[in-house]
C-alpha cells in the first residue's frame, strides 16, 4: 500500500538545518512540505518527531539480509498477499508477491543481498502501478527499506517512473520499515530522502487485537504516519500479514483480503468454490443475464456454505451487483473473477492459482481485443508478463516467445493481432505442466 505523496524532482525540498517557520524550535533540521497539487516547496517545516523519539539512528548490520523473520514485516516468509478496498471512489485491489532471487544493493561501505517484493495495484481491475520493493533484516531483528523501482501506467502503458529510489544511489540512505520489537512512541523514518521520498511514523499502540480474515490476530501494531505534503494515516501492521489495513470502510481503504501460507488451509477446494469458479469463467466467457445471474447464485451458494473473509464478501457483493446491472461491463466481469482467483489461494497452491490468473489475463486479452480497446490490451499483456515474472509457474519457451509477440502486437496497438495470439496464449497456458 503506497498511499503517499513523491515529488521526484524538487530541489527545493531538501533537508536543511537552520531556521523554518512553524514549531521547530526543538528538531536540528527542517523538511520542508510539500504541495501535493502543484508540487511546489512552501517554507514551513513538517511537526518531525524529536531526535530522542527516533529508534532508527543506528548503523544497521546485515549478516543474514534475506533471513526476514520479523512477524510483523515477514517479507521472506510470506508468498503472497491480496488486499482490497477502495480508493476515490473506484474499486482498489493489490497483489504483493515475494519475487525469487535477490536484489544487490550498495549502501555506503555495505553489500547487501536484498530481498525483492513485487506490488502491483489495481484501479477497477486494470494495472495502474508496479513496483520492485527491496527489504532486508539487520542483524537486531529490525526490517530495512533499500528502494523501489516504480512503474506508474495511464491507460494500459506506462506513463513514468516517479517514485522510484534505491539506498546508496545519489546519497539516499536506507529507511527502517519495522523495529525489531516495536514499543509506543517509537518513531523512525521509513522513507528518508526528502526532496524524492519521506515519511516518519510514529507508533501509537502495541500488542493490538485484530479481525483478521479468518480469525482475531494478536500483537498487532497501528502507527501514524507523517507524509511529504503534511498529510497523515494511520495503519496497522500484524504478525503473518505485514502491512494489514489503512483507511476506513466509509473512505479510503486498503486492507488485507488473504495471504498464504498464512491463511492456507489443508481443506480441499470446497464444492462451493469450485461451482463458483465454473460459473464465473462461463460469464466471462459469454456475459449475458443468464449466465451472470447463475454466477450471483453461486456466490450466494458459496457465502452460505463456508467462512469468506468479510472484505472479500463486500468486493464480491459490490462487483457481481455492477455486473448484474451491466452483464457486457468487462471490469466488473475481470473483478468478479480476480475476486474468484483470491479465494482459491487459502485452498490451491500458489503455482496452481498464479496457472489460473495467466488464464484469466490471456482470455481478457481476447475479450479487449474484440472491443478494439488498446489501452486495455496493453494492460493485460501487462498482467501477463507480471504473474510470469514471479516464477510460480512452469517455463514454456512456446509461452515467452508468444507473450513477447503480445507485446509486440500491444505496443503497435493493433488490436486484431493482440486477439490472435491471445487464442494461442490461451492454448500455451492449458499445456504447461
Amino acid at each position: 500500500m503506497r498511499n503517499k505523496t513523491i515529488w521526484p524532482v524538487l530541489g527545493a525540498a531538501v533537508l536543511l538545518s537552520g531556521a523554518c517557520s512553524g514549531n521547530q524550535a526543538h528538531h536540528s533540521d527542517c523538511v520542508h512540505v510539500v504541495d501535493e497539487t502543484t508540487g511546489r516547496t512552501g517554507a514551513s517545516c513538517l511537526p518531525l518527531a524529536p531526535k530522542s523519539d527516533r529508534v532508527d539512528l543506528s548503523s544497521p548490520r546485515f549478516t543474514h539480509p534475506g533471513r526476514i523473520t520479523n512477524p510483523l514485516h515477514p517479507t521472506a516468509q510470506v508468498a503472497q498477499t491480496v488486499y482490497g478496498g477502495q480508493e476515490s471512489g473506484k474499486p482498489f485491489r493489490t497483489e504483493v508477491t515475494l519475487l525469487p532471487g535477490t536484489k544487490t544493493i550498495t549502501w555506503g561501505n555495505r553489500t547487501i543481498h536484498a530481498v525483492t517484493s513485487q506490488y502491483v495495484a489495481f484501479s477497477a481491475g486494470r494495472v495502474v502501478e508496479v513496483a520492485d520493493d527491496y527489504y532486508a533484516q539487520a542483524d537486531d531483528g529490525s526490517v530495512w527499506y533499500l528502494g523501489e523501482t516504480v512503474f506508474n501506467y495511464d491507460n494500459g502503458v506506462v506513463a513514468d517512473t516517479e517514485g522510484t529510489w534505491q539506498a546508496g544511489h545519489k546519497h539516499a540512505p536506507g529507511a527502517m520499515i519495522m523495529p525489531a520489537h516495536p514499543h509506543k512512541g517509537d518513531v523512525y523514518r521509513t522513507e528518508n530522502d526528502p526532496g524524492v521520498v519521506f515519511e516518519q511514523v510514529t507508533v501509537r499502540a502495541a500488542g493490538q487485537t485484530v479481525d483478521g480474515p479468518y480469525g482475531r490476530i494478536k500483537n498487532a501494531i497501528t502507527v501514524h504516519e507523517l507524509h511529504m505534503d503534511g498529510t497523515t494515516e494511520d495503519k496497522v501492521f500484524a504478525p503473518g500479514y505485514g502491512e494489514f489495513s489503512t483507511g476506513s470502510a466509509g473512505g479510503d481503504l486498503e486492507a488485507v483480503s488473504l495471504a498464504v501460507p498464512t491463511d492456507a488451509t489443508r481443506a480441499p477446494v470446497p464444492a462451493g468454490l469450485a461451482a463458483l469458479d465454473r460459473a464465473v469463467r462461463t460469464a466471462h466467457a459469454g456475459p449475458a443475464p443468464a449466465t451472470v445471474r447463475a454466477v450471483r447464485e453461486a456466490w450466494d451458494a458459496y457465502r452460505a456454505s463456508d467462512a469468506v473473509p468479510a472484505l472479500l464478501v463486500r468486493q464480491m457483493t459490490r462487483d457481481l451487483d455492477a455486473w448484474r446491472k451491466a452483464p457486457q461491463d468487462r471490469a466488473a466481469a475481470l473483478r468478479a473473477e480476480q475476486n474468484t482467483t483470491d479465494l482459491l489461494l487459502r485452498h490451491e497452491p500458489l503455482k496452481t492459482v498464479e496457472r489460473a490468473r495467466l488464464d484469466m489475463w490471456a482470455r481478457q486479452l481476447g475479450i479487449d481485443a474484440r472491443a478494439r480497446d488498446a489501452g486495455s490490451v496493453a494492460g493485460d499483456v501487462t498482467g501477463l508478463e507480471l504473474v510470469r515474472q514471479r516464477g510460480s509457474t512452469p517455463k514454456s519457451a512456446v509461452l515467452t516467445a508468444d507473450l513477447a509477440k503480445a507485446r509486440e502486437a500491444a505496443d503497435r496497438k493493433d488490436t486484431a493481432a493482440a486477439g490472435r495470439i491471445a487464442r494461442q496464449l490461451t492454448e500455451d497456458i492449458a499445456a504447461l505442466r
